[in-house]
């Protein structure tokens, strides 16, 4: 797994989409997002929140994000 955006060759939402793809049980917080993709936390917010809006993620109500087409429970 990739933990830091590679420079220039792809944007904060290609990254994060790629690394849910990878690892389909993988559950994040905003900060563990953003720790992981350096992001700052409302920069990884806005991309989680658009990526829960387009279906491709879910957020439980414990604030971790997930892909919504697992069969994984939260």
């Amino acid at each position: 797994m990739s933990t830091t955006l590679t420079a220039g060759t792809s944007t904060p939402r290609q990254q994060i989409r790629s690394e849910f793809l990878e690892m389909p049980g993988l559950r994040l917080t905003v900060a563990q997002a953003a720790r992981l993709w350096q992001l700052s936390p409302s920069e990884c917010e806005h991309v989680l929140g658009e990526m829960v809006t387009t279906g491709f993620l879910r957020r439980s109500s414990s604030g971790q994000y997930s892909r919504r087409d697992t069969d994984t429970p939260f």
